[in-house]
Formats: structure tokens, sequence, C-alpha cells
């Protein structure tokens, strides 16, 4: 107890706390009004780097070796230099909340969502496929509204997990930098994603990466979700997924949401001509209807209300600790 009492007393831990507040509101605030994606260089330059170095007529082995090398050569500098140029800074705070800034995802993935939605409740398929397209790997031209509604529900939830809740934890925990590194970490998985053919092995090594950078914060995000299905099959849910627990990957986080909106997630998907056959969940469920993505965000907007309420409980406490000190 001493030694939690010493961590909340910390002031990093009280000034992390009130600056990731900030800076998810500033988020906000800023996504109502404009679209903005402060890493789209980045992923442009993943692109053009594995259209240099991804020789597909090299064996498994090269390929594999060749990702782990594009990580290195394009994460160690690029940390290094960020490392070194904050030395030069004379307000600290403000360069911590642009790193923090740059490193926090999407917040409006909901009314992203919830535009998704009333398209197809119009019919309007081809609309709703066209703002589809933007947001996910997977083909979009050929799904039907079902298909629409189950993958934009799949693709809220786990980038709510990677680029909001996993990011927040490594800045809380181990700062502004640990962040930035992850979510960069992230664009490099997104942009060599090993669901595509041509990235099967070259995308392997930050695959991996991320599936045990992402574990521990996805699970914590995972029981928040659990508590949204209190009063309605709780135990059962957690009897069906805890077996899951200690996977790595997102397949407890996307169980656990297909059993609490009762829906089936997962299945057969469509990436750049290859039929991927993902794990399915809930399979005895029925298929995911438009209104059920208004069900999912409201259940995932839940989920990160209680996470930004206990990062301001941290705050509050550490607050109180250290004035006690």
């Amino acid at each position: 107890m001493e030694s939690l009492s010493n961590i909340l007393a910390s002031p990093h831990l009280y000034s992390a706390a009130v600056m990731l507040l900030l800076m998810i509101a500033l988020k906000a605030i800023i996504g109502a009004f404009v679209t903005h994606q402060p890493l789209a260089f980045f992923n442009f330059y993943c692109q053009r780097l594995a259209d240099k170095v991804n020789k597909t007529s090299s064996n498994s082995r090269q390929q594999n070796i060749s990702g782990l090398i594009a990580i290195l050569v394009t994460l160690a500098p690029l940390v290094t230099i960020l490392w070194l140029f904050e030395s030069f800074i004379e307000v600290t705070w403000l360069w911590h909340g642009l790193l923090l800034y740059i490193a926090l995802g999407n917040i409006g993935l909901g009314k992203i969502n919830k535009h998704i939605a009333r398209e197809l409740v119009a019919n309007n398929n081809y609309q709703a496929k066209q703002a589809t397209s933007a947001l996910l790997l997977r083909e979009t031209d050929k799904l039907s509204s079902l298909g629409i509604s189950k993958a934009c529900i799949e693709m809220q939830v786990l980038r709510s997990s990677q680029l909001l809740v996993c990011v927040g934890f490594y800045y809380l925990v181990f700062g502004p930098l640990a962040a930035l590194s992850f979510r960069l970490l992230l664009e490099m998985h997104y942009a060599w994603n090993i669901k595509t053919i041509r990235f099967v092995y070259f995308g392997a090594a930050v695959n991996h990466i991320v599936k045990l950078l992402q574990w521990l914060p996805s699970r914590l995000f995972a029981l928040i979700l659990l508590l949204g299905t209190v009063g309605k099959n709780t135990v059962l849910c957690w009897r069906l997924t805890r077996g899951k627990f200690l996977q790595t990957g997102n397949s407890l986080l996307l169980h656990i949401l297909a059993l609490s909106l009762e829906i089936r997630l997962g299945g057969v998907a469509m990436y750049q001509g290859n039929k991927l056959r993902k794990a399915s969940f809930n399979d005895q469920a029925r298929q995911p209807q438009a209104t059920d993505i208004i069900h999912a965000s409201k259940r995932i907007n839940y989920a990160l209300y209680i996470c930004i309420l206990l990062v301001m409980m941290v705050a509050i406490m550490s607050f109180a600790n250290s004035g006690q000190g």
C-alpha cells in the first residue's frame, strides 16, 4: 500500500493524467470541425519503404529479416532525434502535449460510424461503402449492408483500444515518447498488415511486437467492456471468453462485444483479392445490422468514458497524495 501511495504521490503521474485529459478534449474539439491525420505522411513513408525493401521474390526468412530491419531503421532514428530534441525545449509540458496529440488516434470514430449507419438505413449502400473504405483494410466493394455493419463494429472497438486506450496507457506509465513510439509501431502494422499476401512475412515482426505491447491495456479495456454486460449474463460472458484472456491478439475484445450485443462478429473477409477466414465469435447469434452499429458505438463510448473517469480519479488521488506528502 505504501508503494502505491508513493506512485500516486508522484507529480509526474498527476501532470501526465491532466495532460492526457486535456489532449483528449482538444482532439475531440478539433475533430468536430476538421478531419486531420497527423501521421498520414508517416503511413505514406511506410508504404514507400515497403515498395523498396520488401521483395516478394525473396524467401520467407529474408522477408522476415527485412521487416525487422525496416522497423529498426525507421523507429530508432526518430525516437533518438525526438529524445535529444527535448533537451532544447524550454516549455517541456508543451512538447509532451504535442507528442501525445500526435500519438492519440481519432476520437470521432463513433460519429463516423453513426453516419455510415444512417446511410445503410436509407439504403444508400454505395455512400456507406465509400465512407467505410477509408477506414478499413478489407475490400468493401462487394460487402452487403450486414458485412458493412460487422466491419464498422469491429473497426471501432479495435481502433478505440489501440489508438486511444493503449496510447493513453503507455503515456501514463512511460511518458510521451513511449506513447508516440507505440503509435508509430501501430502505423507500421497498419501499413504492413499480414492480412494481405504481400506482407505475410514482411509484416510479421511488427505484428508480433504490437500484439505483445497491446496485451495488457487491451485486457483492461476488455474488462471495462465486460462491465457493460452487468445484469445481462455477465457470468456466462466471462466463462465463454476467459480462455482468451491470456492469448495475444484481439479475440477477447471481439468476443465480449459480440456476446454483449448478441450478434455475430468475425468470419470471412476479403483483403486485396485474398479471402481470409478469420475466427468467428458468437456463431449462434444473428448477423449485425445497421442499428447494431449504433448500439456498439454506445457500448464502446461508455467504456471509453469509464477509462476517462479512471484517469480523472488517478489525477485527483495523485494530487491529494502529493498534497499530503
